[in-house]
């Protein structure tokens, strides 16, 4: 069946890094565009970081452009973000998605498979 599994999340200070990791199984991960969306405490869950099939493209939230960065390996069907200069405001659960065709890559309904989420804390 269909894994994506999370992991790297922890607490850290303000200005930390980490770097999320996410295992994909059960479909054909190299023909999938992949996400990163996050959901805090009371809020919708938004868009982090995108990355197409080949990994030559990615996009970002406003927020965490030039600060966090998504990739890709298609050999070890896994898709990872590198989160530097982590702030409070960064703190939420972090989810990996899946999409194959449609939709707005940055909205949640365009995606077909979903992680369980990893959660990231950051104290200031």
């Amino acid at each position: 069946q269909v894994q994506l599994v999370e992991s790297g999340g922890g607490s850290v200070q303000a200005g930390d890094s980490l770097r999320l990791s996410c295992a994909a199984s059960g479909f054909d991960f190299s023909n999938y565009f992949m996400a990163w969306f996050r959901q805090a405490p009371g809020k919708n869950r938004e868009f982090v970081a995108s990355i197409i099939a080949n990994g030559d493209w990615t996009d970002y939230a406003d927020s965490v452009r030039g600060r966090f960065t998504i990739t890709r390996d298609n050999t070890k069907n896994a898709v990872y973000l590198q989160m530097n200069s982590l702030s409070p405001e960064d703190a939420a659960v972090y989810y990996c998605a899946a999409r194959y065709y449609g939709g707005n890559y940055y909205e949640t309904s365009a995606y077909d498979y979903w992680g369980q989420g990893t959660q990231v804390t950051v104290s200031s």
